[in-house]
């Protein structure tokens, strides 16, 4: 007896809902080229400078949206993220300036802080069972008020030298380019942690463990799937990637404010919706992510690049994103 096999083919549709981002993408940079002003001949959204200035510009937000795309997958929410950013850069700020800390101590004990801060909020969700919404809203407002009292309710600015009170030169680092001055340091940060993220989401059992849980927690639960222990390291790693963002952050500006990172969050979760994924959980993929985070860049620089009204680009991209969102609804299942 023979058994005849019959191979499908994904559907057109299934194609564009899985790469939307992605086609979303092509198209915003193509109207960029197309309503791009020129100077002497030379479209200004085309010259290299400018396209890394893109990619610089959302290397925060970027960074900050890798982790909320785990949490995400997971089906929970980090609305603290970026306030977790504005306490890793003040803490940047006074380690160095204030507490005379070397770059690398200084380093450490910022992401541990943001490591620490995502797993106790980890826990509060799990084991308490509260809602990741409720937990990530009051987190925002803790590390708010602990950036508040770590720097006395103002912003600390950043002096290089080798003196008492100035940061080592070698954290003005994040702040220059390299490869001859083209390429931004913080975009090569972001274009390593999103590397680092798709490898790690496609070749690792942690990985289908958390699009298990997102996809069915209670049967990923009884299939042996260790939740709670998933879903704390899953929380760990966005708070320990905003405080990465907030060092960037504070070696950009030379400067640390309790206010940094106001809003990031929803950057970053309009970059992960943009990216295709669902807020439901248990689909989607950094590489939609990334995709998300340039296209919004790339919309936010063409709307500079030709003037248009703060309150116009707002109106857009909200628009972007609502019609983003939309499309998951009509995704085919």
């Amino acid at each position: 007896m023979t058994t005849d096999f019959v191979a499908t083919r994904p559907s057109a549709a299934s194609v564009v809902f899985r790469f939307q981002s992605l086609f979303g993408l092509v198209a915003v940079f193509i109207a960029a080229v197309v309503f791009s002003p020129s100077r002497d001949g030379e479209l200004l959204f085309l010259s290299s400078g400018n396209l890394f200035n893109v990619v610089r510009a959302m290397s925060e937000i970027g960074i900050i949206a890798v982790g909320m795309t785990f949490v995400i997958l997971i089906g929970g929410i980090d609305l603290s993220v970026g306030a977790v950013l504005g306490l890793a850069a003040v803490g940047s700020a006074v380690l160095l300036v204030e507490n005379d800390f070397s770059l690398v101590p200084a380093v450490l004990l910022v992401l541990l802080v943001g490591l620490v801060f995502g797993l106790l909020q980890g826990i509060a969700t799990t084991l308490f069972k509260i809602q990741a919404f409720i937990v990530t809203l009051a987190g925002l407002q803790i590390a708010r008020g602990l950036a508040r009292i770590w720097s006395g309710g103002q912003g600390v600015a950043i002096a290089y030298g080798s003196d008492p009170g100035e940061a080592p030169v070698a954290f003005s680092l994040l702040g220059e380019r390299t490869f001859n001055g083209l390429v931004p340091i913080p975009a090569l940060i972001f274009i390593v942690v999103a590397a680092l993220a798709i490898l790690f989401l496609r070749g690792s059992a942690f990985s289908r463990h958390v699009y298990a849980i997102g996809g069915n927690e209670q049967a990923a639960r009884l299939s042996g799937v260790p939740v709670t222990r998933v879903k704390v390291i899953v929380f760990g790693i966005s708070g320990f990637l905003a405080a990465l963002a907030g060092i960037i952050h504070a070696g950009q500006l030379n400067q640390g404010s309790p206010n940094d990172g106001s809003t990031y969050e929803l950057d970053a979760i309009a970059a992960v919706v943009v990216g295709g994924t669902s807020l439901s959980g248990g689909r989607g993929s950094v590489v939609g992510t990334v995709a998300g985070a340039l296209l919004l860049g790339v919309l936010n620089n063409i709307l500079a690049l030709n003037s248009v009204d703060t309150n116009v680009q707002l109106l857009i991209k909200g628009l972007v994103i609502v019609v983003a969102a939309g499309l998951q609804g009509l995704r085919p299942s």
